[in-house]
């Protein structure tokens, strides 16, 4: 889920910045005494969501590096990390990639994500927790999930969605600030307060509303690995790695890394539709039904 996560992030980071770059530089184009040109604003939408979407993406290595404190293997230090080289290496060839960057970050907890601007240059980071706690073929099949949501493109796939929904928010909580400050406090010339106080509520609830497509989208991705990881390491392997982590009740990540990884956290009711993965035993069941 960490993959994930810090991707949203940053991206929120980026729109921040922009909008608030954007106002006080006086620079929104698509304002004028007369209330909102809708074409502008629509063009508008679409060049600060797609390119905060895009910009986070093209951030994303460097962000997971920073947050989670990985290190780059870049000669190994022992046989643990030549065989997680290896492995990846082995793995991103017969996934049809190129060789990703190889990283550990230390934390008790059993995880890994995968990240990158494409599939050609990713970052594959397992935790401290992982290499220690579990047996080299469970291990084996994590890698494995990690390189298939690279061979994926599920982080550019992501950044497209984010984009169209960046898109949305920006574009619906003017046209509903508009509409506010126009109908409810009659103000007919520019824009006064109750507009801007108005947008800003606005892009945050329909920020969090659109978020639920955001997660519904890992979560279809997250099978897509497993079947991945089931095929460069073996469906057994895949369903042991997930086993284990079904055990480790202590193992999940804090909240603003829990996306990147490969577990996640457990969410019913309404917390469901904010979850990045699957409940593990819907995963468990999916690959066992792959051969049935």
């Amino acid at each position: 889920m960490q993959r994930v996560m810090l991707f949203l992030a940053t991206n929120l980071a980026i729109i921040f910045v922009l909008n608030i770059s954007m106002r006080l530089l006086g620079i929104e184009p698509y304002l004028n005494q007369q209330g909102l040109n809708l074409t502008s604003l629509m063009i508008f939408a679409a060049a600060f969501g797609m390119g905060g979407a895009f910009i986070s993406l093209a951030l994303s290595k460097w962000t997971a590096k920073r947050f989670t404190g990985a290190r780059v293997i870049e000669q190994p230090a022992n046989k643990t990390q030549q065989w997680l080289l290896d492995t990846v290496r082995r793995q991103s060839q017969e996934a049809g990639i190129a060789m990703p960057e190889v990283a550990i970050f230390d934390t008790p907890q059993v995880n890994a994500f995968a990240t990158g601007m494409n599939k050609n240059k990713a970052l594959v980071a397992v935790s401290s927790g992982l290499i220690q706690n579990m047996r080299m073929e469970e291990a084996e099949a994590v890698l494995g999930h990690e390189v298939s949501h690279v061979a994926n493109g599920d982080m550019v796939t992501l950044a497209l969605i984010q984009g169209v929904v960046n898109t949305f928010v920006i574009f619906a909580s003017r046209v509903i600030g508009q509409v506010v400050d126009r109908v409810v406090f009659k103000n007919e010339e520019g824009h006064g307060p109750a507009f801007w106080i108005t947008t800003i509520v606005a892009e945050l609830v329909l920020g969090i509303l659109a978020s639920i497509i955001v997660m519904w989208f890992s979560r279809k991705r997250e099978f897509r690995a497993d079947e991945g990881g089931a095929r460069l390491a073996s469906r057994e392997k895949m369903i042991a790695a997930l086993e284990r982590l079904k055990g480790g009740t202590d193992d999940e990540l804090p909240d603003q890394l829990a996306a990147l990884g490969i577990s996640g956290h457990r969410g019913e009711g309404i917390k469901r539709l904010f979850m990045t993965h699957p409940p593990l035993d819907e995963r468990i069941a999916h690959l066992r039904r792959m051969h049935a």
